[in-house]
C-alpha cells in the first residue's frame, strides 16, 4: 500500500466540514432549480379517467361547463340548449333543472355559469339584448337576479360563445365576480342582489387608449378565486398576462404568459379587428388568446390557451407544467373545474382527469 498522503479535492481543500455541507446543499438546490424549466417545457399528456357516460353526454347540444358540488352532484351548462342539468353522483340520471325562456327562472342566450360549493349556481343570459344574472338554489329554484347596466364595450368571442361581461361570472359562495373593465376596474364584486360592492385592479396599458372600446376589450379577462386566499385575473385578449391580488384587492404580482406553444398564435394576431352592430353601436369583435382558466386547491393557476395546451403556474407565479388533455383526441378546453376530491372536469365532452398524473 502506498504511503502517499491522501490528496483532497481542489474544490473542497481548505473547507471545513460545515463548509463542505453548505457546498453540497447549494449544488443540490441548483440541480432542483435547473429541473424546474425542464418540467415546464415537457408536455404532460393527461388521459381521461372517466366523465359522463356517452348516453348522457350525448344528449346535450353544447355542454360548455361541467362542475360538481360538494355533495357529489354534477352540473352541466348546455349553452346551445339554453338549459342547466344535474347528474347524480353515480352518473346514471340527467335531469333538466333550468329551461329555456325569457321570464324569471328561465334562461335565454346564456353566456356564463358557475356554482358555489353547496350547489347554488349563477347563470348569465341575455334576454331582450340585456345582460342578466340569475342565482338558483341547488335544485334549480330561482333565488334572485338582476340586470347589468349598459352593454359590453366589445365582444370577446370563440365561435358563438361570448367570454367577457356577464359571461365571465364566478360565484364565490357569498358574492359574484365579473370582468367589468368598462367601469374603470378590471373586475367587480357584486352581491347576489346586484349591488356593486367593490372594483379590483387597474386597467393595463394597451396602446389602444384612443379607441375606448378596443382598450376595454384588451382588458377583458377571467376573475378567479384562489382557495388559498385572494384572486387571480387572467387577461384573455392581446398580450397574455395574469395578475394575483390579495383578499383586500392589492396587487401581489403580475406575470407574462409565455411559451413556444403560443408563439405562432401571438405572431398571427391582427392589428385591427372587425366591428359588429350591437343595438345602436358598432363594437369590436376580438378573438381571445385564452379560452379557460381555473385554480386548484394548492393555489396553482391552470390556463388553457387558444391552442390545445394548458399552462400551470405555481402559487408564486412560476410556470410549473405544460399539459394537454386527451380523451377522444386532444381537447381544447372551453372550461376547467376542480372537484372537491381534486379531480379536474373538462369540456367539451364532460370528461374527468387526474391532474396529479405526470
Amino acid at each position: 500500500m502506498s504511503s502517499r498522503p491522501f490528496a483532497r479535492s481542489p474544490r473542497t481543500s481548505g473547507l471545513s466540514t460545515s463548509g463542505r455541507l453548505v457546498l453540497a446543499l447549494l449544488t443540490l438546490a441548483l440541480g432542483v432549480l435547473a429541473a424546474r424549466p425542464l418540467d415546464a417545457l415537457r408536455v404532460d399528456v393527461l388521459r381521461s379517467i372517466g366523465g359522463l357516460p356517452p348516453h348522457i353526454a350525448g344528449t346535450y347540444e353544447e355542454a360548455i361547463d361541467f362542475q360538481q358540488a360538494s355533495n357529489g352532484t354534477y352540473y352541466v351548462f348546455d349553452r346551445r340548449g339554453h338549459a342547466v342539468y344535474t347528474v347524480d353522483p353515480g352518473r346514471t340520471i340527467s335531469r333538466k333543472v333550468v329551461d329555456i325562456g325569457q321570464e324569471d327562472g328561465r334562461i335565454i342566450q346564456p353566456t356564463g355559469f358557475d356554482i358555489a360549493p353547496d350547489g347554488r349556481f349563477v347563470v348569465a343570459d341575455v334576454p331582450r339584448a340585456r345582460q342578466r344574472l340569475q342565482t338558483f338554489d341547488a335544485a334549480g329554484g330561482r333565488v334572485g337576479g338582476f340586470f347589468l347596466p349598459g352593454a359590453p364595450a366589445a365582444r370577446i368571442i370563440i365561435g358563438s360563445l361570448m367570454l367577457n361581461g356577464a359571461g365571465s361570472v364566478q360565484h364565490t359562495g357569498t358574492s359574484l365576480l365579473l370582468s367589468h373593465p368598462e367601469s374603470g376596474g378590471l373586475f367587480t364584486e357584486y352581491s347576489t342582489a346586484g349591488y356593486a360592492m367593490r372594483s379590483i385592479g387597474n386597467l393595463r396599458p394597451t396602446a389602444f387608449e384612443s379607441d375606448r372600446d378596443l382598450h376595454v376589450a384588451m382588458n377583458a379577462g377571467f376573475p378567479l378565486v384562489d382557495p388559498t386566499g385572494g384572486f387571480y385575473y387572467v387577461f384573455i385578449t392581446g398580450t397574455p398576462v395574469f395578475r394575483k391580488y390579495d383578499a383586500k384587492g392589492a396587487l401581489v404580482f403580475e406575470r407574462y404568459i409565455q411559451g413556444r406553444e403560443l408563439d405562432s398564435l401571438l405572431a398571427g394576431q391582427p392589428t385591427s379587428w372587425p366591428r359588429r352592430r350591437v343595438q345602436d353601436r358598432q363594437v369590436p369583435v376580438v378573438t381571445p388568446v385564452i379560452r379557460a382558466a381555473a385554480v386548484d386547491a394548492a393555489g396553482q393557476l391552470w390556463i388553457s390557451l387558444g391552442v390545445p395546451y394548458t399552462y400551470v403556474y405555481d402559487a408564486q407565479g412560476d410556470k410549473a407544467r405544460t399539459v394537454q388533455f386527451e380523451a377522444a383526441g386532444i381537447l381544447n378546453p372551453t372550461s376547467l373545474f376542480f372537484t372537491p376530491q381534486g379531480r379536474l372536469l373538462v369540456t367539451p365532452g364532460c370528461y374527468e382527469f387526474d391532474p396529479a398524473v405526470r
